[in-house]
């Protein structure tokens, strides 16, 4: 057996315990995938189906969701049929719907037989991956739009939801296809898009992943949005800066679908290796989430925080930053402590300890998980002892730290000496750790 150096060892027992949150929460739940026929067309669906298989094994449920327009625009060409859109819609006459329906099951029987591999050595090794189609999609026509009639070209009127479950419940992958039947039997050309948005909100799915050309919504500095609410993709929509095409496309179907029950849409690059597991399995992902309001929660710790609070302050303990407390002192003391939850993960703590006849509190214990830094998670959990401390009528907060009193300082903290601290911490000061004392009035 090849012997794995110490450091890896390390840094893969790190990150696998990282991802068990994500794991447990992820079991039975159902995720729609979108993606477009490009993802076919430049041979990417083999890695992606690598990742598909893991959150298969993994026990979710997936609904699969693929486009063909490169597809569909070259069997045109071949034909020699012109490609006619009116507002951005494909116009899909008789001729056009014959490339369509031919177009669309090729890409369908080309994912299939990807998702049939085996192949030993790799990702796909005893892959048991079952593929489900069928009519799940009942279509109706657009109709005539600003004077023209879209003909073949439809939008979902109707997802069976039952039939769709009833597959996933035999733990197969659900494929759809960006077509649609009417009860009369004619057959509509729809976008993917809008199969994979109606879907997602018919099945109250816990997650619709659209994969596309950038890396998500960026800021007006250029900088990757990696949450927004769904107040936050109004405000993006609502601005004059030029989107990207595929952003002005998908942002809208994730507003869409987090109003319509769905809990959580990404916008991810399809250009990223591996780009669904770091967007799903990693505290900071890769792409765009939209959710319908924020994921952060504030609240008092209770005794079952305990191993989660113990989790971000033991490195700190550690390396000497914060001193070393106990679980038992901890599951005493826990009434003195707040967390904070991103998306029910516990990342961040604090503790406030009062002197009521001094009327001063302690902040003590103020700690954020390392990827989480730099966000203003700790200012929130500041502002929130502050507040708390306001309203049991203290008046001076201090707080004692050996490393990080720039920090203290740049929100209103004064660096003050040990007569400042109440007379039972005086007594408890630690003089070999020399920790320094800073206060801040509160108004």
């Amino acid at each position: 057996m090849q012997h794995i150096p110490a450091p890896a060892t390390t840094d893969f027992v790190a990150w696998f315990r990282s991802v068990a949150p994500y794991i447990n929460a992820f079991r039975g739940k159902t995720f729609v995938v979108a993606f477009g026929g490009e993802v076919v067309a430049d041979g990417k669906f083999v890695e992606l189906t690598h990742d598909l298989n893991l959150l298969a094994s993994l026990g979710v449920r997936l609904v699969l969701v693929h486009g063909a327009r490169p597809q569909i625009e070259q069997h045109l060409s071949h034909n020699q049929i012109d490609d006619h859109y009116h507002h951005g819609i494909r116009l899909t006459d008789a001729s056009t719907m014959l490339c369509v329906k031919e177009a669309v099951g090729r890409v369908r029987f080309e994912i299939e037989a990807l998702l049939s591999m085996g192949l030993a050595n790799s990702p796909m090794a005893n892959a048991d991956i079952r593929v489900a189609g069928g009519n799940f999609i009942t279509a109706q026509p657009m109709g005539v739009i600003h004077g023209v009639d879209l003909l073949h070209t439809g939008n979902v009127r109707k997802v069976d939801t039952a039939a769709i479950r009833d597959r996933l419940a035999y733990n197969e992958v659900v494929l759809l296809s960006p077509l649609g039947f009417s009860p009369t039997g004619e057959i509509f050309n729809l976008t993917l898009e809008d199969v994979a948005t109606s879907t997602a909100i018919a099945l109250d799915a816990d997650k619709l992943i659209f994969l596309m050309d950038t890396d998500g919504v960026m800021d007006k500095k250029g900088k990757l949005i990696g949450e927004l609410t769904i107040a936050n993709a109004n405000d993006i929509l609502g601005s004059k800066r030029k989107l990207p095409d595929d952003v002005g496309l998908f942002l809208p179907c994730a507003i869409r679908a987090c109003e319509g029950g769905v809990t959580r849409t990404h916008l991810i690059s399809r250009h990223i290796d591996g780009a669904v597991l770091q967007e799903l399995f990693s505290d900071v992902g890769v792409g765009s989430m939209v959710v319908e309001s924020t994921l952060n929660t504030l609240r008092d710790a209770t005794i079952d925080d305990v191993g989660a609070i113990l989790q971000i302050l033991e490195p700190l303990e550690t390396e000497g930053i914060l001193v070393r407390r106990s679980r038992e002192l901890l599951e005493r003391e826990i009434d003195r402590f707040v967390v904070l939850e991103h998306d029910h993960i516990i990342i961040g703590c604090a503790a406030l300890y009062p002197f009521a006849n001094e009327k001063t509190a302690e902040l003590a214990c103020l700690a954020i998980q390392p990827a989480y830094r730099r966000h203003g998670y700790g200012d929130a959990l500041l502002n929130y002892i502050s507040a708390e401390a306001r309203e049991q009528k203290l008046n001076k907060l201090v707080v004692l730290t050996t490393r990080t009193a720039h920090w203290f300082v740049e929100r209103g903290f004064t660096e003050t000496d040990i007569s400042a601290l109440p007379e039972q911490k005086k007594q408890l000061y630690n003089y070999q750790r020399r920790s320094k004392v800073f206060v801040k009035k509160l108004k």
